[in-house]
């Protein structure tokens, strides 16, 4: 395979990465024209995400550089199953175009635009909510076909949740953390009562998996995907802009923005139930779960501290019966 390599300081990244895709072209007659280009994401011995083509198509490329057993072809045949039900209109998915599963290879689509957070970001604080009701169709959208009912199990999420905050390293969020882990204990006979919504959920969905281009909302980097209480990726969604106190209504709930939490409640239509206990919940797991590195910034500590005292205010008033959205 000729390939036009890297600049040398890049050398000792891309060989390997290079080496195992002309492994994949090798045994896999649809890969014959596949040419790598730059870097997205490269996570050393484990996944690199780069750009390239196929054929002369602009593609980006997905491979695990050590054997996955069997997460490949998981993504691979979710992303087939998806892509029917998200290949037109404003809400979709990246086309699935090629892939070589025994060699840890996926190739799809190469989307443009602006990821969400990023383009919340640009925008004036007045022009930010707009987007949230599009982000909440994207993922009702993507969780419908795949949505069912099974028993709810808090109690395994208060477990890890517990572990995450077991790693804290700064004492004044390990306290919040102890009174926040109360009341999701407090929570859980309520939970537990009743099952709870599951979906093929996106697994780490944020907004900065989804990707603008004017009307068009596309997800991305759905190699996670599988069966989650569908709140749980709500959460992950809130979570991720309210401990970045990313100001978008400008008025706040269970710690993260409130007109988020209403534009997901809305599209999923949730219970009483769900609004008061499950979403409150998983909210408090998402918190807990993301374990501060003792060499983030001052101001990313002070920002979660914040956080987790709006959290815990309204976690204390907050139940099936008194939902706060």
């Amino acid at each position: 395979m000729n390939v036009k390599l890297p600049p040398i300081p890049d050398l000792e990244t891309m060989m390997p990465i290079i080496a195992r895709l002309d492994e994949a072209r090798a045994n896999t007659p649809c890969l014959s024209g596949a040419e790598p280009g730059d870097l997205i994401r490269h996570v050393p011995g484990k996944r690199a995400i780069f750009h390239g083509t196929l054929d002369g198509r602009d593609v980006v490329f997905r491979l695990n550089l050590t054997d996955d057993h069997g997460a490949t072809r998981a993504e691979w045949d979710e992303l087939q199953r998806l892509w029917p039900h998200m290949a037109t209109g404003d809400l979709r998915t990246p086309q699935p175009i090629c892939a070589s599963p025994d060699h840890g290879l996926i190739v799809q689509e190469r989307i443009t635009g602006t990821p969400l957070m990023a383009l919340l970001y640009s925008l004036d604080k007045r022009a930010r909510a707009a987007h949230l009701p599009g982000a909440a169709a994207w993922f009702r959208k993507c969780t419908a076909m795949s949505e069912g009912w099974r028993v709810a199990t808090p109690r395994r999420w208060i477990a890890r949740a517990e572990n995450a905050s077991a790693k804290q390293p700064f004492d004044q969020l390990r306290q919040l953390e102890l009174q926040i882990l109360e009341q999701m204990r407090r929570l859980e006979p309520e939970i537990a009562a009743a099952p709870w919504r599951t979906a093929i959920c996106h697994g780490d969905f944020h907004p900065n998996n989804l990707v603008a281009d004017g009307t068009r909302l596309t997800g991305i980097d759905l190699g996670a995907s599988k069966r989650l209480p569908l709140l749980k990726d709500v959460a992950r969604f809130a979570m991720h802009m309210g401990r970045r106190r990313l100001r978008l209504s400008g008025k706040t709930c269970l710690g993260v923005d409130r007109a988020c939490l209403m534009a997901f409640a809305s599209a999923l239509d949730m219970s009483a139930q769900e609004r008061g206990a499950v979403l409150p919940f998983f909210l408090g797991f998402e918190a807990l779960i993301r374990v501060e590195n003792v060499r983030l910034p001052a101001p990313r500590i002070t920002r979660a501290e914040k956080t987790y005292q709006d959290l815990l205010t309204d976690l204390t008033r907050t139940g099936a019966a008194a939902p706060l959205i």
